[in-house]
């Protein structure tokens, strides 16, 4: 199976133009040239570019790299760490949501419950699953899900990707605010660990909906705010031109919510982000995945409860 074009940022324009290089010099060495030492040198010129650009992102360039169309996705998670995974579909009051699927499976060999907003990766998926922005019968068939995960003593895991919740009229008329409001209360009620994972996109109510959980982890290069920066700058400036200035602001990067205890912990990517090792920064998730579950193993039901509500009542208290 061929390797898929390879997809790059705007900031990333010199590690481009490297890897261009050296795709030529590579084309030259098939045709017989020797020039092995030249094509490594300039491999190796271009993971330090790589690198050099990546240890100093901004909080703009962190939220392209979060939304860069190969970064490995709900499903991809869900495929490689959850086994004999059975999606179930619909919220038993209108219909069903592809934005936000859920299931159960097993995670190294537990019953787990898993949610996650799926964005897609073509044309086709994408409008499949609306982008990743779950209307109100995505969030009410997460509170089904994880109703019933609780009632069977089952932990839940989310996968946060999503800009925020579809703002269509549709959307609105069925009632979008009230749904993340239960499925954000149907989090804090539950009496079996939880554990959210921001691996993209972390956007708004339409996120928190499903990551009030006992840990929130995020993904180095994720982001995870109350609005877009573009949404940001139009309202504050009347110019979506200043989203740069609007992400720094913001505060919307894994670092700095880490700093304010909004998250529990930072997974580091693969240098040039999680879209370059899919795999290895998969396998990493997980093992952060089964430690968290693992911290929570001792507690019962009361007291994992208590945990989460008193988590995010000193989040309102030192932040509010």
């Amino acid at each position: 199976m061929p390797e898929p074009m390879r997809s790059y940022l705007d900031f990333e324009k010199p590690v481009a133009e490297l890897d261009s290089k050296i795709d030529e010099l590579r084309a030259l060495a098939a045709s017989g040239s020797n020039i092995g030492e030249e094509i490594a040198r300039m491999e190796e010129k271009a993971q330090q570019a790589l690198t050099d650009l990546y240890v100093a992102l901004t909080p703009w360039q962190k939220t392209q790299v979060a939304r860069h169309p190969q970064r490995p996705h709900c499903i991809d998670y869900v495929e490689a760490l959850i086994a004999d995974f059975t999606p179930l579909a619909g919220d038993r009051k209108f219909g069903d949501d592809e934005a936000l699927i859920g299931g159960f499976g097993r995670f190294r060999g537990e019953s787990i419950c898993v949610l996650g907003q799926e964005k897609g990766s073509s044309t086709e998926t994408r409008l499949k699953h609306n982008f990743g922005m779950a209307r109100p019968e995505g969030y009410r068939k997460a509170v089904r899900l994880m109703e019933m995960a609780d009632r069977f003593g089952i932990p839940v895991l989310s996968l946060v990707d999503t800009a925020g919740a579809y703002p269509g009229i549709g959307a609105e008329e069925r009632g979008q605010a009230e749904a993340i409001a239960r499925s954000t209360d149907a989090c804090l009620s539950l009496t079996v660990p939880n554990v959210a994972v921001v691996i993209g996109e972390g956007g708004s109510g339409g996120a928190i909906a499903i990551a009030t959980a006992n840990k929130v982890l995020m993904l180095e290069h994720a982001i995870y705010s109350v609005i877009s920066p573009e949404a940001a700058s139009s309202i504050l400036w009347r110019d979506s031109a200043k989203a740069q200035e609007a992400a720094t602001s913001m505060k919307i990067t894994a670092q700095d919510l880490a700093r304010f205890g909004v998250i529990d912990s930072i997974l580091t990517e693969p240098r040039g982000g999680a879209h370059r090792d899919p795999e290895a920064m998969i396998a990493k998730t997980g093992d952060a995945i089964a430690k968290a579950f693992g911290d929570m193993r001792d507690l019962d039901g009361a007291a994992i409860r208590a945990q989460r509500r008193q988590k995010f009542l000193d989040i309102g208290r030192k932040l509010g």
